[in-house]
């Protein structure tokens, strides 16, 4: 790697406010906001709105789409002219 042209890789805690959940990673996303860890460490803490605490495909939450009435209203409106 060229020395002086990327960005500090350090570690960073994301913290899902939804959620209520953190964890620590290494990143190099910027904040000027702190964090005292579990270990006894400030490291930099970057807010998000959605992970896999929060994000409804992962808590099982997710919202069921019917798209069987769809596409027989569909069917019914446009079935005869299909044809042509």
């Amino acid at each position: 790697m060229k020395p002086g042209i990327h960005p500090e890789y350090r570690p960073v805690v994301f913290r899902d406010i939804a959620a209520g959940y953190a964890f620590l990673t290494r990143s190099t996303a910027q904040s000027r906001d702190t964090i005292e860890w579990e270990d006894g460490n400030t490291y930099p803490v970057v807010n998000v709105d959605v992970s896999s605490a929060s994000h409804p495909f992962y808590t099982g939450k997710q919202k069921i789409v019917d798209t069987a009435g769809r596409v027989e209203r569909f069917r019914k409106r446009y079935g005869a002219h299909a044809g042509r």
